[in-house]
């Protein structure tokens, strides 16, 4: 590989916990259980080399990678990798009817509409093109080991891009609260080598 891409999920969050939705305007921040999750993702890894740290603009994302600071390297801030504005659902519970509009969001862009979008939200179609500005952007950056912290949403529709299948298929990229995707650029193309890895959770008893 000519370089690997390590792309984590943020920990968890007291929204997480509370299943209210978060989005690109909830800038909450990691609970407890999520500030041990990302200890215990930076004992697993604080000994790879990395040479690139990426964030998006949102605390809980850069609060997970903190601790890699102590490299003397900076955390790169970058708003393509924010979570997915939710519009109208934000901050909130999922009531009967704002879940009935929720569902019926995911379904349509499950059936290919991703221009579909929530009441002053965003849609599918663009969170996937600022997504991909930062992977196209990354190919040119000289790095052999960077780590990328991002949101669930944004994760979901980046693995899609890097797989070169439909958005459509987001709901079936699993992913949870610091589970870690390894990608490689190799031969032009990224290429996927770890999928939804939380091992570093296993070693720690609580989490």
């Amino acid at each position: 590989m000519e370089k690997l891409l390590y792309i984590l999920r943020h920990g968890e969050t007291d929204y997480n916990l509370s299943g209210i939705v978060q989005g690109r305007s909830i800038n909450s921040h990691l609970n407890e259980t999520g500030r041990k999750q990302a200890e215990a993702f930076y004992n697993e890894y604080k000994d790879v080399a990395f040479d690139g740290f990426w964030a998006s603009s949102q605390i809980r994302t850069y609060q997970t990678i903190a601790a890699f600071e102590s490299t003397g390297l900076p955390i790169i801030r970058d708003h393509r990798i924010d979570e997915i504005c939710w519009g109208e659902h934000e901050g909130k519970c999922g009531d009967p009817d704002l879940m009935l509009k929720y569902n019926r969001i995911i379904q349509s862009w499950s059936l290919g509409n991703y221009h579909d979008k929530p009441d002053g939200g965003e849609s599918a179609y663009e969170l996937g093109q600022r997504i991909q500005s930062f992977l196209n952007d990354l190919q040119l950056v000289d790095f052999k080991k960077a780590l990328v912290a991002t949101h669930g949403r944004t994760l979901r529709a980046m693995m899609c891009l890097i797989r070169k299948q439909p958005l459509s298929l987001m709901e079936t990229i699993g992913h949870q609260n610091t589970c870690l995707y390894i990608v490689g650029w190799y031969d032009q193309e990224w290429q996927i080598v770890c999928e939804n890895n939380c091992d570093h959770l296993a070693q720690n008893i609580g989490i």
